[in-house]
C-alpha cells in the first residue's frame, strides 16, 4: 500500500499548521488504496543541522539523524504543509529537508500552504529544494489565505479549498506509486551488481 507522510512543517508556538495538517488528514483518510501519517517536526527535535558529513554521503553519526532518517524512508510521498515565512518556507522544514539524503530521492510531494498570499513562495521554494534531492513535486496545490480561509487565527476553509485537495491527492498517490516502481528497480540493479 502507498504511503504518504503528511508533513507539520512548522514548530512554531500558536502555529495554523497542526490545524491545516489535520484538516489535510481528515480528508485524506477518506480515500482508498493509500495511508496517510501526521508527522509532526515539533515530536522530532532536530537540531540545527549539526551532521558531520553531507546528507548525500548517507553517513549519519547522531541518533537524532537516523531516527528521522528511519520515519522518512518509511514513505513513498509527503504532503508538505508549509507556511510562507518571509517569501519562503520555515526553517525548521528546510533543516530537516536537509538532514537526510537517499531517504528522500525518488519520491513524490505536494504541498498545502498558508500565509498572507496562500504561500505559494513557499512552495515555489519547496521546489526546488526537492528537485535536487529527486522528489518530483505535483502540480496541483492548495494555498491557503490567512485573510480568507482563517477567522480570528481558526482556520475556515471554503468548499473550493477543500476540493481543491482532490487533484492534488490524485496526482501524489498516482506519482508516489509510479516512482516506487523506480526505487524497486534501483533496488534490484544494486543487489544484482
Amino acid at each position: 500500500m502507498t504511503r504518504i507522510a503528511i508533513i507539520i512543517g512548522s514548530t512554531r508556538p500558536g502555529r495554523n499548521g497542526e490545524a491545516v495538517a489535520r484538516w489535510v488528514l481528515e480528508h485524506a483518510q477518506q480515500r482508498d488504496g493509500v495511508e496517510y501519517e501526521l508527522v509532526d517536526l515539533a515530536d522530532w527535535n532536530l537540531p540545527h543541522l549539526d551532521e558531520p558529513m553531507p546528507a548525500a554521503a548517507g553517513q549519519y553519526a547522531n541518533d537524532h539523524t537516523k531516527a528521522w532518517a528511519a520515519k522518512i524512508a518509511e514513505f513513498d510521498g509527503y504532503l508538505f504543509v508549509t507556511p510562507e515565512y518571509n517569501h519562503s518556507t520555515s526553517g525548521a522544514l528546510k533543516n530537516a529537508i536537509d538532514f537526510v539524503g537517499a531517504e528522500w530521492y525518488n519520491k513524490a510531494a505536494g504541498f498545502v500552504s498558508y500565509g498572507v498570499f496562500g504561500g505559494a513562495r513557499a512552495v515555489e521554494h519547496l521546489r526546488l529544494v526537492l528537485s535536487q534531492l529527486q522528489v518530483a513535486t505535483v502540480s496541483a496545490f492548495v494555498g491557503l489565505s490567512l485573510a480568507h480561509d482563517f477567522e480570528n487565527w481558526t482556520l475556515k476553509p471554503g468548499a473550493d479549498k477543500a476540493a481543491g485537495l482532490t487533484p492534488l491527492f490524485d496526482q501524489l498517490e498516482s506519482w508516489s506509486a509510479a516512482l516506487a516502481t523506480v526505487r524497486q528497480g534501483e533496488q534490484e540493479e544494486d543487489a544484482a551488481a
